[in-house]
């Protein structure tokens, strides 16, 4: 995906951007960068992934959200996920949609975010200490690929038919 980049803004400046705007950002290294929408598919899988995940967690202390929460990957990088989940109480940032700890995050590609989910954001949620678990899911082929960290760093496990 070629991501554009608009302008340079404080964190502050972009939550009441993002909040006022009809459009979706993400906030990458300090830039307001838009993101793709989604189609119907992109959709329907992104809430069946949600389904599956909450029947799964229903007995635990964890809970699923959608892809209105922002994910703090450094001090001036925010990127939204599609689904994430978090057990226990969910941190945010001073009140706002930042999510501050996530165990597992979900991407649903499309042709033109591809690259962009499976190589720059893959690399943001493995910075961030509380991810356990990045699964990309691609909207077009039957792939998923879960990446899940360990003591001795990240794994990749791919899943076809």
């Amino acid at each position: 995906m070629a991501v554009e980049r608009v302008r340079q803004m404080s964190v502050e400046e972009f939550l009441d951007f993002a909040e006022s705007s009809e459009e979706w950002y993400e906030y990458i290294d300090g830039e307001l960068c838009p993101m793709t929408g989604g189609k119907l598919n992109h959709f329907r899988i992104i809430n069946s992934i949600s389904a599956l995940l909450e029947g799964r967690l229903a007995d635990s202390d964890c809970e699923v959200l959608g892809s209105g929460m922002l994910v703090r990957a450094g001090a001036a990088t925010l990127v939204a996920p599609d689904v994430s989940v978090v057990c226990g109480e969910p941190e945010t940032e001073a009140d706002t949609r930042i999510l501050l700890n996530p165990i597992v995050v979900v991407e649903v590609t499309s042709p033109s975010s591809i690259d962009h989910d499976r190589v720059v954001k893959r690399d943001f949620y493995e910075s961030v200490e509380s991810i356990q678990a990045y699964l990309v899911v691609d909207q077009h082929r039957v792939l998923v690929e879960l990446y899940t960290r360990s003591q001795r760093g990240w794994h990749l496990r791919n899943f076809r038919t």
